[in-house]
C-alpha cells in the first residue's frame, strides 16, 4: 500500500505522508481503547474503517487516510502490532522522501553514525531518553544534526527519541534500521543477465524500472551464464523472471506434468 502512495511523489509529499503516519502512530500509542477497537476481530471492517475515518479524516490527506483505513480493515492477531506497523510505514515513507532526493544511502550512513554517537555518550543518551521532555529533545537533535545531516535524518531521529514506547533507544534504532533497509531493498533492482550489458543499456533499464515504481531505482547487474538469455529482475521479495532458462524449466515441468 505504501508503494502506491509514494509513486510519483515529491520529496515534500512523501515527507508529509511520513509525518502524518507518525502522528497517527502517536495517537494510537496513547489510546489502548482505540487500538483494541481497531483490531477487534468481532467488529466488521466497515465499522472499523468508519471509526478511523471519523477520528483521522479531517487531519489527513487522502493518501494517508487510504493507508490508515486499509490497515483498519485488516484482521489483527494482537492490538500491540498496530502501532509498530504504522511506525514502519512512516519510516519507509521518509526513506522514500530521501530516495527521491537521492539521499537514501546517506541517510542510512548518518543514522548509523548518530546511533553510535548516542551509544558512546552517557550524557547524550540520558538527555535523549528523558521522559516527558519532547521539545527539549527535538531542539537538541536539531542543534546537533541540523547543520550537517539531511532533513530526513533529523526528522527520523527526532521522531525516534520522542517515541520510544518502552523500548531502549538502541532497540528503537534497530527498528528504524530495519524499516529503512526494507525501503531501500524495494528500490534496488537486482538484475541477472547472461552477458555484460553496456552503461547505456543499464541506464535505459533504470529508466524503465523507475517509471514503474515512480521513484529512482538503483540497478545492480549480475552476469550469470546460466541465464542463457533474457533478464531476471528482483525487487526485494518480488521476482520478474523473463530468462530463457526459466522458460525452459517451466516447459520441462509442464512436460513432466503432462506425462504424469
Amino acid at each position: 500500500m505504501l508503494d502506491a502512495a509514494v509513486k510519483d511523489a515529491t520529496v515534500e509529499t512523501a515527507g508529509q505522508l511520513s509525518a502524518e503516519l507518525f502522528s497517527c502512530a502517536q495517537v494510537l500509542s496513547g489510546s489502548i481503547g482505540l487500538r483494541r477497537a481497531i483490531t477487534d476481530p468481532s467488529r466488521d471492517s466497515a465499522a472499523k474503517v468508519a471509526l478511523v475515518t471519523e477520528i483521522f479524516g479531517k487531519s489527513l490527506n487522502a493518501k494517508t487516510l487510504e493507508i490508515i483505513t486499509k490497515i483498519a480493515s485488516l484482521r489483527w492477531s494482537s492490538s500491540g502490532d498496530l502501532v509498530p506497523v504504522i511506525e514502519q510505514l512512516a519510516i519507509e515513507a521518509q526513506g522514500s522522501a530521501a530516495n527521491i532526493a537521492n539521499e537514501l544511502d546517506r541517510v542510512e550512513d548518518e543514522f548509523f553514525a548518530v546511533s553510535q554517537a548516542i551509544s558512546g555518550s552517557f550524557d547524550l543518551r540520558k538527555a535523549l531518553t528523558t521522559s516527558g521532555a519532547d521539545e527539549a529533545k527535538t531542539s537538541l537533535v536539531v542543534e546537533l544534526l541540523g547543520k550537517t545531516n539531511t532533513d530526513s535524518t533529523v526528522k527520523l531521529v527526532s521522531h525516534l527519541v520522542n517515541n520510544l514506547r518502552g523500548r531502549s533507544i538502541e532497540a528503537a534504532f534497530e527498528d528504524y534500521f530495519y524499516a529503512l533497509a526494507a525501503r531501500r531493498n524495494r528500490l534496488i533492482a537486482h538484475v541477472r543477465v547472461a552477458t555484460e550489458i553496456t552503461d547505456e543499456q543499464k541506464n535505459r533499464l533504470a529508466i524503465v524500472l523507475a517509471s514503474q515504481t515512480g521513484q529512482p531505482v538503483r540497478v545492480n547487474i549480475e552476469v550469470d551464464p546460466s541465464v542463457i538469455g533474457g533478464v531476471s529482475v528482483t525487487f526485494g521479495d518480488e521476482i520478474i523472471d523473463g530468462t530463457i532458462s526459466n522458460r525452459l524449466a517451466g516447459a520441462g515441468r509442464a512436460l513432466v506434468g503432462a506425462q504424469g
